[in-house]
């Protein structure tokens, strides 16, 4: 499935080959695709849920919601995770009632989820059917009515695969879909080296947001937008990337074109500055990533490292040795308060490059210490609205972590930071523009925005075609 590419009319080589290609638009706009969706991608897929730190103990449960489909998930008394479709076999009732995820004057905050603990059963609310935490029915009013032809397939609730990685749960509605190690393959094989099981929550925000959730999942998953969009921070670094596909995943990096710059550390975040003195710029660019991120991308450790390089380092240092000096610092001061770096190997840290968008939803930017992660999904029968996640995971001292919980936030500045306010004022206009009869059809950046272009592709793949991607082909 990773390297087929079939439907979608571009294959894997194409994408190496960094063809020149476009796609429609109705994947944006199209209420009939959004319909398609809801049996042709969400119910194939794996998808996140949440982290597991959030269901720790048995009895704890939540629901998670995603098109039309409503899913609880729980922990078992033996640690194990359950998780079942969040209806009732008698009458289809939702056995956990979900209300309207919108801020209203009941909700001002948004119901993100529904969630509790020391479950011990399930009850439906209609007329009574119960089910254990195996999903097993053990009462049902009046049996005797059906002529004791009720069988425990037929009164049980349909199960769903549920899997852990990285820390996180995920979920996929597909009995038949492949083990989730196999879905991550190698993307999931490289993240796996930042540890990000061994982060915690920082924040979690959401908002209900004016465009398709692909138009806004696309807005992360490039750094070619920042000379467009950021200007502010081309005061302190350069931002010329290049992306590349991995089947159903994909990464960006950060890309150099001047020799002295490269080195592993150049793809990510933790990277040299420009300017005449590296000291400096370094300190500025990972400074102002880190406070107008909304305090993420980075951590304070590594903000004040690099804040102390004009003092401890010569004007001579070299890039590569301001890069050097300053995460040996950086993790150094980590260790002294009780936090541990995972080791991970030069190869792997330049492969795995800046952020990784993880099909088809996810994306996640990541280091040693840190990640900024993003989640979308489609909010109700509107191609034009999304539910929009952002969350930052670090890594703390042992019961260090904050306590956390999703918080509805609109999309301004105040709410966000200024870098990701200035995404939002993007967004909305993308959607908006694309549905213009003078728009001719995107046209991404080969190289720099290839995960866009993969996204689209293995979209293709599960959508029947719909929205395929095709070669241009120019003389």
């Amino acid at each position: 499935m990773n390297e087929t590419g079939t439907k979608a009319g571009l294959t894997a080589q194409d994408m190496d080959e960094e063809r020149l290609a476009t796609y429609p638009t109705a994947a944006f706009l199209s209420r009939d695709y959004l319909q398609a969706e809801k049996q042709l991608l969400w119910p194939k897929v794996w998808q996140m849920v949440e982290r597991e730190s959030d269901l720790p103990d048995p009895g704890d449960w939540m629901t998670y919601d995603v098109a039309d489909e409503s899913i609880i998930v729980l922990r078992k008394d033996d640690g194990t995770l359950k998780a079942f479709h969040n209806v009732c076999p008698h009458r289809g009732r939702q056995l956990v009632s979900v209300p309207d995820m919108l801020p209203g004057p009941k909700n001002p905050n948004g119901v993100h989820d529904v969630r509790g603990n020391n479950r011990r059963n399930f009850i439906c609310g209609f007329h009574g059917w119960t089910f254990d935490l195996d999903g097993n029915n053990t009462y049902i009013l009046d049996p005797q009515d059906w002529h004791h032809k009720l069988t425990p397939e037929m009164t049980c609730l349909s199960e769903v695969q549920v899997d852990t990685w990285g820390g996180y749960i995920y979920i996929t509605m597909d009995p038949d879909a492949v083990p989730l190690q196999e879905w991550m393959g190698r993307a999931g094989e490289i993240l796996d080296h930042f540890d990000l099981a061994g982060m915690h929550y920082k924040w979690r925000q959401w908002a209900i947001y004016d465009c398709n959730w692909k138009t806004a999942i696309e807005a992360f998953l490039e750094p070619y937008h920042v000379a467009g969009t950021h200007t502010q921070l081309l005061a302190y670094g350069d931002y010329y990337a290049l992306s590349k596909q991995y089947g159903l995943h994909s990464v960006s990096s950060y890309d150099t074109r001047d020799s002295k710059f490269q080195m592993s550390e150049s793809a990510g975040t933790t990277r040299a500055g420009k300017g005449d003195d590296a000291r400096v710029s370094t300190y500025e660019l990972i400074r102002e990533n880190y406070e107008t991120v909304n305090y993420s991308a980075s951590t304070e450790t590594l903000v004040n490292a690099a804040s102390r390089l004009v003092d401890e380092l010569p004007e001579t240092a070299t890039p590569g040795e301001i890069i050097a000096h300053w995460l040996t610092s950086a993790k150094a001061d980590d260790a002294a308060r009780g936090v541990v770096w995972p080791e991970v190997p030069p190869e792997i840290k330049k492969e795995g490059g800046l952020a990784w968008g993880l099909f088809p939803n996810q994306n996640i930017l990541h280091g040693e210490t840190f990640a900024l992660c993003y989640r979308v999904r489609p909010y109700g029968d509107d191609p034009d609205k999304c539910i929009f996640e952002s969350y930052a995971l670090e890594r703390f001292p042992e019961g260090g972590a904050p306590q956390t919980e999703w918080v509805y936030a609109d999309p301004i500045g105040e709410h966000w930071g200024a870098v990701l306010a200035q995404d939002f004022s993007n967004m909305q206009f993308v959607q908006k523009g694309m549905k213009s009869s003078g728009f001719r059809g995107p046209l991404p950046n080969p190289h720099q925005e290839q995960k866009v272009i993969n996204l689209h592709r293995n979209l293709a793949n599960f959508m029947d075609g719909m929205g395929a991607p095709t070669r241009l082909e120019v003389e």
